[in-house]
């Protein structure tokens, strides 16, 4: 899974982008930069480390996600001009948006609209967004319309129908509504033939505060969420420096400065766990001597798709499952235990899994 941080100038997007990644990517002036920062991260897990202090494999293996860091959005943002047109293929590509909204005051580092006001730049961001969409749908309309001239009226067909669902899309955004919120039908979304649209990618607004707001940090969620909340949308609040310069600490270290600041979770985890709880994600587990691991699959996945995850083989030759949840192998202590008293089932192609499933998968090729 690939996930784009992207922000306005100065709203520490970079610095937030190290925290959730513990990387070093210079800060300050990103907006110059000639390509993102990216990198990879194992995504916390617990269960996998416990599974793994139970089997003591030669290999523990967690789930990863990658974020890209974007130079910020800058005026020309979504025009196809500037900075932020070089990467809107790239942007485009990404499974779900994290934009960084600044709310920390920093007279060292101005505001470029002269204040701070994470709604007002919530709201920027959303028309920047949408105006690279509109852009998009303009672009296929006029591709679209020159063939359909060539047409005679009853062989227009499908193609008559995407001009009017683009026509329909393009108002609605006009009136200020994400794609994401539209009511599209599957044959429309199939006449969009994988049109990768920002409003239509599931977008976490972090908003980044300062030391001094973090223990206020759940009532300024609980105010933004309320104004800013939408399906396939969440909000969360975080520190970006604070948590940035824990990263420097040992685990216990920065474990007591977040007990001192209220701070419950590291920012990499709440970051993990919204984007995953955004995009649909869940995740199941394989063990053994030689592995424990966590494999991620969209919630629903049947046990065929999940085995597919594992290699196309298992998916192709598919005949059974064994699932164990999670919490029942470690309270058993072992497999077999825990099938002595019958907490290992037997799962078919049918079966979708849960998040937290222990799968083993029977196959023949």
């Amino acid at each position: 899974m690939q996930v784009g941080i992207i922000g306005l100038p100065r709203a520490g997007k970079t610095t937030v982008f190290n925290a959730v990644s513990r990387g070093l990517a210079p800060v300050g002036g990103f907006g110059g930069a000639s390509k993102p920062n990216i990198r990879s991260v194992a995504v916390p897990d617990p269960r996998v480390d416990r599974l793994s202090e139970i089997y003591e494999p030669k290999k523990t293996t967690h789930a990863t996600i990658e974020y890209v860091d974007f130079p910020a959005a800058g005026e020309h943002f979504g025009q196809g001009e500037g900075l932020g047109g070089r990467f809107l293929n790239e942007l485009a590509a990404v499974d779900a948006l994290i934009h960084v909204v600044r709310a920390f005051e920093d007279e060292s580092v101005p505001h470029p609209e002269g204040s701070v006001d994470p709604g007002r730049d919530i709201g920027i961001m959303d028309l920047e967004l949408a105006f690279a969409d509109l852009a998009l749908i303009e672009r296929r309309i006029e591709r679209i319309d020159p063939e359909l001239r060539t047409l005679k009226a009853g062989e227009r067909g499908q193609l008559q129908a995407l001009r009017d669902l683009l026509d329909r899309m393009r108002g609605e955004l006009e009136a200020e509504t994400p794609i994401r919120a539209m009511a599209l039908s599957a044959d429309e979304r199939r006449l969009l033939g994988g049109s990768q649209f920002l409003t239509d990618k599931p977008l976490l607004d972090l908003v980044n505060v300062g030391e001094e707001d973090l223990l206020r940090r759940l009532t300024i969620e609980e105010e933004l969420r309320a104004a800013h909340g939408a399906s396939g949308r969440d909000l969360a609040v975080m520190g970006g420096r604070f948590e940035m310069e824990l990263n420097e600490l040992s685990e216990e270290e920065a474990a007591e400065f977040r007990d001192e600041a209220g701070v419950e979770h590291s920012g990499m985890a709440e970051a993990v766990q919204r984007s995953y709880a955004l995009l649909g994600l869940i995740s199941f587990l394989t063990v053994g001597p030689d592995e424990c691991r966590a494999w991620t699959v969209t919630e629903g996945a049947t046990a065929p798709e999940a085995a597919g995850k594992i290699h196309t083989d298992l998916q192709r030759g598919f005949i059974r499952a064994e699932v164990i949840r999670y919490e029942d192998l470690v309270e058993c202590g072992s497999e077999a235990e825990a099938k002595r008293r019958g907490l290992q089932r037997t799962e078919g192609k049918e079966y979708h899994v849960q998040d937290g499933d222990v799968v083993h998968v029977l196959f023949n090729v």
